[in-house]
């Protein structure tokens, strides 16, 4: 059988076409050698153990580009907005918490380019028009094995019951709003968590108070491993990467798993970010499987990647969160109710932190 010259022509240009389109199809973890030369990029974060992870997991990243890569934080959702409406963005990919690219999608955060990021391998649902999954993590209740022995608190509900479980209690005071622990606070005040309120708010922020005057609120992750590792509070609700950190630094505290709060901070690009294309680049890298593995060894936090199997050690395993055991009695908070009704809640929570 004979074929025409021009249909071999067009059949080559189509195979040339789709091998173009396969090999430029990114794939999470790769960069090419050199692509980013003479660039710098700023990575925003949390400071700490989390950031100083990001950035070792981030180094074949570096290593390979060739891109500069500096650090800057914690992230500040008022310091982004201030570069953001003066058109001078210095941030080039920002970790930020569950809510604020959700809220802020289109305003703070662009739209993602997902033909420029691999997401084939992070887990359903938490992936957003502006943002992807930068690890998976909780907050778990941490108490003082010395201060309640054979009489241990064992959920949240516990942690608000002064009475049966008197000590002092420490919460995260940082600015960002915690609706599942509002949610938690909710629910020990006797209320329900279906179809929520703003009096439901105030309601729980009542019964936040009612932990008393030696409540602690503490900004930064370092504050609250230093709360655990010098015994100051008797109950506090901890990112688990600190909780971690502060159990292998001797500190006498173990975990209530009950209702742990699921958390993940959030990989996000600003508005108006000068070189899009290598920020892309930047969180493609991040959430590859060995990127992963990295962050997963240094900081105890729970890789996206469904393939990444970092080797841990007893005690970090016990604070990673993706086992069927944990997965089972972790808490999910309701994020359509606080994205809806953010700036209340972030007025009422605020007010509180201010000691109002």
């Amino acid at each position: 059988m004979k074929t025409k010259i021009g249909q071999v022509t067009a059949l080559g240009l189509l195979m040339i076409a789709t091998a173009a389109l396969a090999q430029s199809k990114p794939v999470a973890g790769e960069v090419a050698e050199g692509s980013l030369k003479d660039k710098t990029l700023t990575f925003v974060s949390y400071g700490g153990i989390y950031q100083d992870g990001q950035i070792a997991a981030l180094k074949e990243f570096v290593d390979k580009s060739g891109v500069t890569l500096l650090s800057d934080g914690p992230t500040e959702i008022s310091k982004l907005q201030a570069q953001v409406e003066s058109g001078n963005v210095t941030w080039d990919v920002v970790d930020t918490g569950d809510f604020p690219p959700y809220v802020y999608c289109g305003k703070l955060f662009q739209k993602l380019d997902f033909s420029k990021i691999d997401t084939s391998n992070i887990p359903q649902g938490q992936i957003s028009d502006c943002s992807v999954p930068a690890m998976n993590y909780g907050v778990v209740l941490m108490y003082n094995t010395e201060k309640y022995k054979d009489n241990p608190p064992r959920s949240w509900k516990d942690f608000f019951d002064i009475e049966k479980f008197p000590g002092s209690r420490a919460l995260e005071g940082s600015g960002d709003l915690s609706g599942g622990m509002i949610e938690q606070a909710l629910l020990a005040a006797g209320g329900s968590v279906e179809n929520m309120t703003v009096a439901d708010i105030d309601k729980a922020i009542e019964k936040v108070k009612a932990l008393g005057p030696d409540t602690i609120f503490w900004k930064t992750g370092a504050d609250s491993q230093q709360l655990a590792e010098s015994g100051e509070a008797d109950m506090i609700a901890m990112w688990t990467g600190r909780a971690m950190t502060a159990v292998k630094n001797g500190a006498a505290y173990t975990p209530a798993w009950q209702d742990w709060l699921v958390v993940m901070d959030q990989m996000t690009i600003p508005m108006g970010v000068k070189d899009p294309d290598a920020a892309h680049a930047l969180i493609n890298a991040y959430v590859g499987k060995s990127a992963q593995e990295t962050l997963a060894k240094t900081t105890s936090y729970t890789p996206i990647h469904k393939d990444a199997k970092p080797e841990v050690d007893e005690v970090t395993a016990a604070f990673m969160t993706n086992t069927p055991d944990k997965l089972k009695l972790g808490y999910q908070q309701n994020i359509k109710f606080w994205v809806e009704n953010f700036e209340v809640a972030n007025e009422k929570w605020n007010a509180l932190m201010a000691g109002n």
